[in-house]
C-alpha cells in the first residue's frame, strides 16, 4: 500500500525519502533519514528497522551490511521491503516474495524507488526516471518530482492518502520533514507545502547556525 523514493545527493551529501500510502501517517513509521544515511521500511511494515539502521550506519557499516542485519533481525523478511543508503551512496534493498502485488523496485545511482500493491510494475522505474531527470535540481524538489511521477504512472491500486517528504543534512534535525498524514490528495497537499517551505529553509538553518546574524522572520 506504500510507494517511495529514496537518495543520495553527491553534490551536498544529504540524504531523502519521498513516500506515499493509502494508510494513514505512512511517514512516521516507514522514513528514517540522518546526515549519514537512510532507511526505509514499507509494506507489513516494522518501524524498529529504521531507528536500528540508522544506528547502524552511524558506527559506519555499509548499507549491505545494515540491511543484512535488518533483515536477520525482523520477523518474517518475507512481508518486508526495505532498503538502506549510505554515506558513500551505496544502495541495498530489499522486497520479501510475500510483499503485496504487485510489488516492483527500480535502483539508480545513489537512489531506490520502491513500491507494493501498485498498479503495475513500472512506477517504481517511473519514479527513478523523474529523479534523476534534473541532477541540478534541490534534493527535497527531485524526490517530490519522482513521488509525482508515481502518481501520474498509476500510483497503488487505493487511494493514497499520507505522504512526506524528509531530507537530512549536515545536522543531526531534518532540514526538511514535511507530511501529510491524512488527507484527500497529499501528494499535491504535499506539494503546496513543499512550496511555501522551501523559500524559508535556508533561513531556519541559518538560526542555528549562526542566530546573531540569521532573518528573524
Amino acid at each position: 500500500m506504500t510507494y517511495s523514493i529514496a537518495a543520495r545527493c553527491p553534490q551536498t551529501g544529504a540524504f531523502g525519502i519521498a513516500i506515499t500510502s493509502s494508510s494513514i501517517c505512512v511517514a512516521s513509521r516507514c522514513a528514517w533519514v540522518s546526515p549519514l544515511g537512510l532507511v526505509t521500511t514499507q509494506n507489513v511494515t516494522d518501524p524498529a528497522l529504521g531507528p536500528a539502521g540508522l544506528t547502524l550506519l552511524r558506527q559506519g557499516i555499509g548499507a549491505g551490511g545494515v540491511l543484512a542485519t535488518l533483515l536477520a533481525g525482523t520477523p518474517q523478511p518475507a512481508f518486508r521491503q526495505a532498503s538502506v543508503i549510505d554515506r558513500y551512496g551505496q544502495v541495498a534493498w530489499h522486497s520479501g516474495d510475500q510483499a503485496l502485488p504487485i510489488a516492483a523496485a527500480a535502483e539508480g545511482p545513489g537512489c531506490i524507488a520502491l513500491g507494493n500493491l501498485l498498479t503495475h510494475d513500472g512506477v517504481p522505474a517511473a519514479m527513478r526516471d523523474a529523479f534523476l531527470a534534473d541532477p541540478a535540481l534541490p534534493l527535497a524538489e527531485r524526490l517530490l518530482r519522482g513521488l509525482e511521477a508515481g502518481l501520474d504512472a498509476g500510483g497503488e491500486t487505493g487511494d493514497e492518502h499520507a505522504a512526506g517528504l524528509h531530507v537530512a543534512r549536515t545536522y543531526d534535525w531534518p532540514v526538511v520533514d514535511l507530511r501529510m498524514d491524512w488527507d484527500e490528495a497529499p501528494i499535491a497537499t504535499l506539494r503546496a507545502l513543499w512550496d511555501r517551505y522551501a523559500p524559508e529553509q535556508a533561513a531556519f538553518e541559518s538560526r542555528a547556525r549562526s542566530p546573531a546574524t540569521a532573518p528573524a522572520f
